[in-house]
């Protein structure tokens, strides 16, 4: 193995603990930690639908169930009933992009967005406030655009419609640094 067959590795772990780093900076605590937890699951999503075009369940799975856990102890008056509200969330959020999916298949005959976006999509849902995952969408979506556009411009290819996209890669980043901008502001809050 040379430097070089290390780097990749060698990134992602630096990037790993700026985001553990940042989480416990931005809230310290536990929801700083299990902000931590989910730029961990995040960052494997992201890595993973980027070398592979696949979500897996287990990593969506566990950050789903933080998010629940996060729910339900970060308003412990409201207890379960917390957690039930983003499920509800979650699957508000799920909803729609499941409808896209459809579409798309019904109009062009071919998959636009795979079930883990549709799964990703949920957690969004379940960890942050509708509104920041409305930003969350659109940065992603933006982003996802810009890299399309920039990866064809670089290498003088033509853009095509039936190209594979990585979404849940600018999805995941999406939802921690919406996670992050809503921990920020919550510091003023208290």
């Amino acid at each position: 193995m040379t430097t070089y067959d290390l780097l990749p590795q060698l990134c992602l772990a630096i990037l790993l603990l700026a985001v553990v780093a940042a989480s416990l900076m931005a809230a310290p605590g536990l929801d700083g930690v299990l902000g931590a937890l989910l730029g961990a699951l995040m960052l494997a999503i992201a890595t993973t639908d980027a070398q592979r075009y696949i979500i897996p369940n287990e990593l969506v799975g566990a950050a789903a169930a933080l998010a629940l856990l996060r729910a339900a102890s970060m308003a412990p008056d409201a207890g379960w009933y917390a957690a039930l509200i983003a499920a509800a969330r979650g699957i508000a959020v799920a909803l729609p992009f499941l409808a896209l999916m459809a579409g798309y298949r019904a109009w062009r005959g071919r998959d636009g967005l795979g079930l883990g976006d549709i799964k990703l999509a949920a957690v969004a849902g379940a960890w942050l406030s509708l509104v920041t995952v409305l930003a969350v969408i659109e940065a992603a979506t933006l982003a996802a655009l810009a890299a399309y556009i920039a990866h064809g411009a670089l290498r003088r290819r033509k853009l095509r419609s039936t190209a594979y996209l990585p979404f849940g890669l600018f999805l995941a980043a999406a939802i921690w640094f919406g996670w992050l901008a809503e921990a920020l502001l919550n510091q003023g809050a208290y």
